[in-house]
């Protein structure tokens, strides 16, 4: 069957509809590149600049991952994409206190929700896994940047627990949209240690079969990390003429 698009349909709309079925069904495989715009040009009679809008609009949906000097990447849907498809709007909303602020607050109570059910269901391998986290924390006190990537994998961990796909997904998604905000924030091992305790402190209660508890520490834990999050936002203190604060 010919695959150029008919004159009747605006042509870029047809061909992202040509080939996202093709990466839905597999016959562009995930994590493939897709074929090179003069070959999609003389597939679909189309121009360059059509082909480039049609990438463009996969981009956006997700489906591909579009990179600068580089053949786009085809991505299959899943969670990960669909999330990481929001990834533009996200970041502008951003650029203000507020919107951190909203976005740290929506993961504060999805995580309040996870440690309580870790606290009432949490399996043996999943605290085997929440041991295992902590204990590479505590390692990492003296490194902050190693100390970090230990942070994130504890809270992982949690997000692992109910055995929902849409959950690992949305904790890398946190990590991705808020990870500037962190990296901006004054680190040390003294710092280290206190969220060290608190990891601790939410681990403890899950061992107690405690949800209240383990909801407690949560909270303090996160809220207590927003307030260094939120000096990211304060302009640096004014100095009078004589350079004094």
């Amino acid at each position: 069957m010919d695959a150029r698009i008919s004159s009747g349909r605006r042509a870029a709309d047809a061909i992202v509809e040509r080939l996202e079925l093709r990466i839905v069904s597999g016959e562009l495989p995930d994590r493939t590149a897709l074929p090179p715009e003069r070959v999609l040009m003389a597939e679909f009679g189309a121009s360059r600049t059509v082909i480039r809008e049609a990438i463009t609009a996969l981009s956006s949906r997700g489906l591909i991952e579009n990179r600068p000097r580089y053949r786009p990447i085809v991505r299959k849907p899943g969670f990960d994409a669909a999330l990481g498809a929001l990834g533009g709007i996200v970041g502008h909303l951003l650029g203000e206190a507020e919107g951190v602020k909203a976005l740290f607050d929506s993961r504060i109570f999805l995580e309040r929700a996870l440690v309580r059910e870790a606290a009432m269901h949490a399996r043996r391998a999943d605290i085997q896994a929440l041991r295992e986290a902590l204990a590479a924390n505590e390692a990492a006190i003296p490194d902050s940047a190693r100390f970090y990537a230990t942070d994130v994998a504890f809270h992982a961990v949690l997000y692992e627990i109910p055995r929902n796909p849409i959950m690992p997904a949305i904790h890398r998604a946190y990590v991705a949209w808020l990870a500037v905000h962190w990296h901006r924030m004054l680190r040390s091992p003294e710092r280290n240690r206190v969220n060290y305790q608190s990891h601790r402190t939410i681990l403890e209660a899950i061992l107690e079969r405690d949800p209240d508890a383990a909801e407690a520490a949560l909270a303090s834990h996160l809220n207590a990390a927003w307030e260094y999050v939120r000096v990211t936002f304060e302009p640096a203190p004014e100095r009078t003429e004589a350079g004094q604060p």
